[in-house]
C-alpha cells in the first residue's frame, strides 16, 4: 500500500495518534516509554484449591486437603456425598484464614507501586473461589477496599464451581459485595460432565445458576464445546440451557489440549476438525440469535452487561495479582513490569508470613510491546483503538508499522482508520496474525 509520509501505515489515522497530544509528533528514543496518564488498572485476586483437579485445567490449581476423603466417599455413595453441602466443606476453615492473612500480606506490600492510582475493577478467580467461606470474602473485600476504595466500574467478579453451591453460601457472597458471578459450568450434559471430570451434574447446575440470577446483578456462565464424543444437536443443547437460566453472559471455549494436563497424557476421543468448525458456527450463530453480542473471541453478552475486568485484560490495561501463582502487569513512568508469584500456596503463605516477596518481576523490552499489546487486543470482535497503543504502551505507532503492512498485504487486518480489527481471514487465523507482531 502507498505509504502517506508520515512514517505510518497509510490506513492509521492521525486523529488516534493525536488524543493523547502531548505525546503525538515528538521524538522517541529508541528505549523510551512516555505515558500521557498511567492505564486503568484492576485486581486479580487467586484462591488456588479445588475439590478434584480437571483432566484438561492447566491454571493453577491444588487439590484442597480433605478433598481424598471426599473422593472415596464419591465412589462408595455418590448421590449422598454430592446432596450433602455440594461438597462446600471440603477446605478447612484454618487454611483459609491462614491464605486470607497472606493475601492481606500481598496486598500491603502492592500499595506503594500505585499509590494513587484507582481500582478499576476486582476479579477472583481460582482454583474454586467459592470453596471459601463467604465471611472470609466479606474480610477479604473489606481489605480491598480499606487500601483501594471501591473499583471505579463498581465490577466484583467471583468464580463459582455449581458443586459447591450453597443458596445460603451465595446469599453470603452477595452480602460481601460480589456483584458479578461466574459459573462454571462447562456442560448441562451429564454424560458430557463426567467425560470432564467435574464435579457436579447438570441438576446441580441448573441450581447454581437459578439462584445466582435471582441475587446477582451479573451472571457469567463457561461453557466448553468440542467435547468428547460432542455433536452440534448436543453442544446446541448446552447453549439453549445457559439462555433458557437468564444469564446476562456467556463464555464459550473450545476444549483444547494443554500440555502437562491429564487430557495432554491421554487425549480423549473430539470431534474431528469439520465437526469442531460446525460445532463452533452452529454456537456462536445460537448466542447471537438469542440477543448476546459477540464481543471478544470467546465472550458473548446481553447489551451493557460485557466483563470489564476481562476488557481491561484484553485494552492492555493494568492489573495487580495476589494469591499464589498471580499474574501481575503494571505500567511506571518509564517501564512495564511483569510479575509472576510463586504458584505453591504453602511456600507463598509461608514467604508472606515471613514478609519476603515471592515475586519473579520482568522489564517487558520495546521491542516487546507490539506482541504484547496486540496478542489480546486483536480478540477484541469490535477492534481495538489505535490510540490504545500509545496510551497504555507509551511506544509511537510507528512501531507498530512493519507488521501491520504485513497484515494488510496479506488480508488479516481491515484497513479501517483508527482502528485494529481482523478481517473475517484474520479472526480464522488469529495465531498467525498476532505472530506477526513478534520483532526478533
Amino acid at each position: 500500500m502507498e505509504q502517506n509520509g508520515s512514517d505510518k501505515p497509510a490506513f492509521m489515522s492521525n486523529s488516534g495518534a493525536t488524543s493523547t497530544s502531548n505525546l503525538a509528533g515528538r521524538v522517541f528514543m529508541p528505549s523510551e516509554l512516555r505515558f500521557a496518564a498511567m492505564p486503568p488498572l484492576a485486581l486479580y485476586i487467586h484462591l488456588p484449591w479445588c475439590v478434584r483437579k480437571c483432566p484438561y485445567c492447566d491454571f493453577n490449581s491444588h487439590l484442597a486437603p480433605q478433598s481424598q476423603l471426599r473422593e472415596v466417599a464419591i465412589q462408595l455413595e455418590p448421590k449422598a456425598v454430592q446432596s450433602e453441602h455440594g461438597f462446600a466443606d471440603s477446605l478447612p476453615i484454618e487454611l483459609q484464614r491462614r491464605y486470607l492473612n497472606a493475601l492481606v500480606a500481598d496486598l500491603d506490600q502492592q500499595l506503594p507501586k500505585i499509590w494513587g492510582r484507582k481500582l478499576y475493577s476486582i476479579f477472583i478467580g481460582g482454583g474454586t473461589p467459592s470453596l471459601f467461606a463467604p465471611e472470609l470474602i466479606d474480610e477479604l473485600l473489606a481489605a480491598v477496599r480499606a487500601r483501594f476504595g471501591m473499583p471505579q466500574t463498581g465490577e466484583i467478579t467471583m468464580e463459582a464451581n455449581p458443586g459447591t453451591f450453597e443458596q445460603a453460601r451465595f446469599e453470603g457472597f452477595r452480602k460481601a459485595g460480589v456483584n458479578r458471578l461466574s459459573i462454571g459450568v462447562q456442560s448441562f450434559s451429564d454424560s458430557h460432565l463426567k467425560a470432564l471430570g467435574r464435579v457436579h451434574n447438570s441438576e446441580q447446575a441448573i441450581a447454581a445458576v437459578r439462584s445466582a440470577v435471582a441475587l446477582f446483578d451479573e451472571v457469567n456462565i463457561d461453557l466448553m464445546y468440542a467435547l468428547p464424543h460432542q455433536n452440534v444437536e448436543q453442544a446446541l443443547a448446552d447453549v439453549a440451557q445457559a439462555v433458557a437460566l437468564n444469564s446476562t453472559h456467556l463464555s464459550l471455549y473450545q476444549l483444547t489440549m494443554e500440555p502437562n494436563t491429564l487430557f495432554a497424557a491421554k487425549p480423549p476421543p473430539l470431534p474431528d476438525d469439520d465437526t469442531l468448525v460446525d460445532i463452533e458456527e452452529a454456537v456462536h450463530k445460537a448466542a447471537k440469535q438469542s440477543g448476546f453480542e459477540h464481543y471478544e473471541i470467546s465472550a458473548f453478552s446481553k447489551p451493557g452487561h460485557r466483563s470489564q475486568h476481562n476488557l481491561n485484560y484484553w485494552g492492555f490495561g493494568d492489573y495487580l495479582g495476589v494469591g499464589a501463582g498471580a499474574h501481575a502487569k503494571i505500567s511506571y513512568s518509564n517501564r512495564i513490569e511483569r510479575e509472576n508469584r510463586h504458584r505453591n500456596p504453602m511456600a507463598y503463605m509461608e514467604e508472606m508470613e515471613g514478609a519476603a516477596q515471592p515475586l519473579e518481576v520482568r522489564t517487558l523490552a520495546v521491542k516487546e510491546l507490539p506482541f504484547e499489546f496486540m496478542l489480546n487486543a486483536l480478540r477484541l470482535v469490535d477492534g481495538a483503538p489505535e490510540s490504545w497503543f500509545v496510551e497504555r504502551c507509551g511506544r509511537p505507532l510507528s512501531d507498530l508499522q512493519k507488521p501491520l503492512n504485513a497484515a494488510l498485504s496479506k488480508g488479516l487486518i481491515e484497513a479501517q482508520p483508527g482502528l485494529f480489527k481482523p478481517t473475517e481471514l484474520g479472526f480464522r487465523f488469529l495465531n498467525d496474525v498476532q505472530q506477526l507482531f513478534l520483532v526478533g
